[in-house]
């Protein structure tokens, strides 16, 4: 669809799509109307983020193999796994992961010749970057809407989306509409937004509301090594050994790691007195 609808029109359909897909479901107005002033910044805060991200992440797509775009995403996702989780134990999943990972997105190809021609195209480098930044704050945010349980976040994730289709609105509905005239690109479009932003994101608040943040993203680092079975199934891409060694080390970084346990699971485990 790039050369069709341009970069940003694709933004735009995937957002756009998943936001009218969310609507009829969870009536996002609805939510807008019971939420509390502070509820509805935060909903602002996810919309505004999912907008930007998506654009950026589709931006430095255009311009750096999705190698490197995803290397930078899975830096953020790990440091939030850092930030939470801080024993031993878990310093030494978090050294599984990161090896698996860099191993499955090839990092030592984007060190050879060819990364000085990568790097230089710095405003690529920034659109990632900017998509990375935003992924972390994509789960903190995600996080706090899913405290409420599952259902209750899966809403407010639609009207979040609902915002996200307004900022995103002078972003890429110009490009969009050369679409509008070829019925098959606006399927192509639609399928974007549910296979990209729908399906993926239910499924975050899904596991959000069971998860705390560390272990959450964490889990994220398992993104690539199941990219790498599905391609085996789906594609027939049989992996190299190398390939192979980085999915058993993300494994292992998942088997190894302890969640940081909740207050209430705290409270829970100390004694009662009297």
């Amino acid at each position: 669809m790039f050369p069709v609808v341009g970069v940003l029109g694709v933004a735009w359909f995937r957002i756009a799509s998943a936001a009218l897909v969310f609507a009829p479901i969870t009536k996002p107005w609805r939510t807008f109307k019971t939420s509390t002033p502070r509820e509805r910044g935060l909903l602002l805060a996810l919309g505004g983020c999912l907008a930007v991200m998506n654009s950026s992440f589709y931006l430095a797509l255009d311009r750096l193999p999705i190698s490197l775009v995803a290397t930078i995403e899975f830096v953020g996702s790990i440091g939030i796994a850092l930030w939470g989780l801080r024993t031993c134990r878990n310093y030494l999943a978090l050294a599984f992961a990161i090896i698996g990972v860099a191993l499955l997105i090839d990092v030592p190809s984007l060190l050879a010749a060819d990364a000085p021609t990568l790097t230089s195209d710095l405003l690529g480098l920034f659109w990632a970057l900017l998509n990375g930044a935003l992924f972390v704050l994509y789960v903190v945010l995600g996080h706090r809407i899913s405290e409420g349980g599952a259902s209750g976040g899966v809403e407010r994730l639609a009207a979040a989306m609902t915002v996200a289709f307004v900022f995103a609105m002078p972003i890429g509905f110009l490009q969009a509409l050369d679409a509008f005239g070829a019925p098959l690109l606006v399927l192509a479009g639609i399928g974007v937004g549910i296979c990209s932003s729908v399906i993926p994101y239910v499924c975050d608040q899904l596991a959000m509301a069971r998860l705390p943040r560390a272990s959450f993203a964490l889990l994220l680092a398992l993104l690539p090594a199941t990219a790498t079975i599905i391609g085996v199934i789906v594609l027939r891409q049989i992996p190299s050994a190398l390939d192979v060694l980085g999915v058993v080390l993300v494994m292992i970084g998942v088997a190894v790691h302890k969640p940081a346990p909740t207050p209430g699971s705290e409270d829970a485990a100390q004694p009662k007195s009297g």
